[in-house]
């Protein structure tokens, strides 16, 4: 795992690196002390398997940053971390395409399981324990449960789901299986031979059913009502 975590407080960095060596000592991890620094080392061109930004470090500007290395690095895989962000903070970033949300009152444990997920492809957003809202930054870590968008934490609680709860048809259980994932219009109209305009309106209606703003708030609703999801049989498979 190879790691860029910018923050411009140095006794939260240095915490962080000793948790990621011991959880994984074979990590690699490279740190900036704010946004402009965070430039320079990704123009050096190092492939980094997450870059985790602080949202209010100097050169972010808000979300500014954010959009920034979005549109310069539209490939690299990025989480935001904060302690003071507001819900509809991480809501937007969440539109800006990032893949993590971590607030700084993670327990240490929690924080590192996070960023292994996000590492590993998966999507992470901690959820209030009884409604699908975004846990903001600055609340106590005990009061609510943690939950993974990619399904890798959780209370160990089950939600109930009745298949016919949302009224979603076949395909849109298919193409809902793939925006779990992560996986791009143009990828889900690949692996199911579809037309990338035809995903295009599942999406639509996956977001309608489940009274989701985006596909991602459709992914995360969708793991935090573990609605049962499988790779569809006449998916493409590559690779």
């Amino acid at each position: 795992m190879k790691l860029l975590i910018a923050d411009d407080h140095t006794l939260f960095r240095d915490a962080l690196v000793q948790y990621i060596g011991r959880a994984d000592p074979d990590a690699e991890v490279e740190l900036a002390k704010d946004f402009y620094q965070t430039e320079e080392i990704l123009k050096q061109g190092d492939d980094y398997d997450l870059l985790i930004l602080d949202l209010r470090m100097p050169g972010m500007h808000g979300l500014n940053g954010v959009k920034t290395i979005r549109k310069d690095y539209p490939d690299l895989n990025v989480a935001l971390m904060s302690g003071v962000a507001e819900n509809e903070d991480v809501q937007q970033a969440l539109d800006l395409g990032i893949s993590g949300y971590f607030p700084k009152t993670l327990s240490g444990r929690a924080l590192i399981r996070a960023i292994q997920s996000v590492a590993d492809g998966e999507i992470y957003v901690p959820l209030e324990p009884d409604t699908r809202y975004i846990r903001p930054a600055y609340y106590d870590d005990g009061f609510f449960k943690q939950r993974s968008a990619a399904g890798g934490m959780s209370d160990g609680s089950q939600s109930s789901y009745d298949g016919n709860d949302f009224d979603l048809t076949p395909r849109e259980h298919d193409v809902l299986f793939y925006l779990v994932t992560g996986a791009s219009n143009k990828e889900i109209a690949s692996a199911l031979n579809l037309q990338v305009v035809t995903v295009k309106l599942h999406v639509r209606g996956i977001c309608r059913k489940l009274d989701a703003k985006n596909r991602t708030q459709a992914a995360l609703i969708a793991r935090d009502h573990q609605i049962p999801l499988k790779q569809p049989i006449d998916a493409v498979v590559t690779g």
